[in-house]
């Protein structure tokens, strides 16, 4: 009765109080003046979702210096307007964004093997989706930077950031020696992008001395339990880090990651318990110099 209530609660009320977070991460050069990003991720969106959509558009009221977007953003191609609509209140702000593993494909049932496997490479049955085109259409739209293998400087919020990004690592889509090299003279942060947090991009990512690393994909985890924090990461990385913010150390340094537990569900779990969806404003300061 009571493991009853508990997903009546999550599919009906939790899954869709949508949440937006706060917080400070020390990541940009020293004397660098804040800068204030907006992090959506896994937004799984279909045209009868209004609630979200306008959610999403309200969201401009923050007035971030930057917004990004770590990808699985459709569910379905009749998605592409509405979405497109609703983040036009954001088009105001420099954005950047990488695809996901669901943006290529539309969903389909998985076998609880696969979900539960840390390092079984998905391999999509679902129909195509048109990734290319709605990522020319936002481009065309918004002015926002695609990131798919590929790295830039911009200007946002009175700095200049050399972002980078990867395709999806969980399609092994990902080419972290396309985007590699030590971030440009001049810029006070260096801003990777990867949908799914795999260990092997956040290392090259951190080995090529990227301060702030965005991901999603895990959905924080979606079921969190007392005690036990998420069931799975659906990815290579440990369960303890599939939701906010941490830091991935390797021998070659330090990065900070910030995962997003996103905005929505897989069409076949279409419930969250202790793991509400996210958007996150992440208000970045300069990194103590001791």
């Amino acid at each position: 009765m009571a493991g009853a209530g508990a997903c009546a609660y999550g599919a009906l009320y939790e899954r869709n109080a949508y949440t937006l977070r706060r917080l400070s991460v020390p990541a940009l050069a020293a004397g660098s003046r804040p800068l204030r990003v907006l992090h959506l991720s896994d937004l799984h969106v279909t045209a009868r979702q209004r609630d979200k959509l306008a959610w999403l558009a309200d969201l401009a009221r923050l007035v971030p210096d930057l917004v990004a977007l770590t990808g699985d953003v459709l569910r379905a191609e009749e998605a592409r307007g509405p979405l497109l609509t609703a983040l036009a209140p954001l088009y105001s702000f420099p954005g950047v964004f990488v695809p996901g593993n669901n943006d290529y494909f539309v969903p389909t049932l998985t076998s609880p093997r696969r979900y539960l496997s840390r390092s079984e490479t998905a391999e999509p049955t679902g129909a195509p989706l048109d990734w290319a085109g709605f990522a020319r259409d936002l481009v065309a739209a918004s002015g926002w930077t695609e990131l798919t293998n590929t790295r830039a400087v911009l200007a946002a919020g009175g700095s200049r950031i050399d972002v980078r990004g990867v395709d999806d690592a969980r399609l092994r889509r990902d080419r972290p020696d396309l985007v590699a090299g030590a971030a440009q003279p001049g810029t006070q942060l260096a801003l990777g992008l990867s949908h799914t947090p795999e260990p092997r991009v956040l290392d090259a990512f951190t080995a090529d001395g990227v301060g702030l690393i965005l991901s999603g994909h895990t959905h924080g985890g979606q079921i969190r339990l007392p005690g036990v924090g998420a069931l799975v990461s659906n990815c290579g990385l440990d369960r303890s880090r599939v939701r906010g913010l941490s830091r991935h150390a390797t021998a070659a340094g330090a990065s900070w990651l910030h995962v997003s537990p996103g905005l929505g569900t897989s069409p076949f779990a279409p419930v969250r318990l202790g793991c509400r969806p996210e958007a996150t404003l992440l208000c970045l300061t300069a990194a103590s110099s001791a």
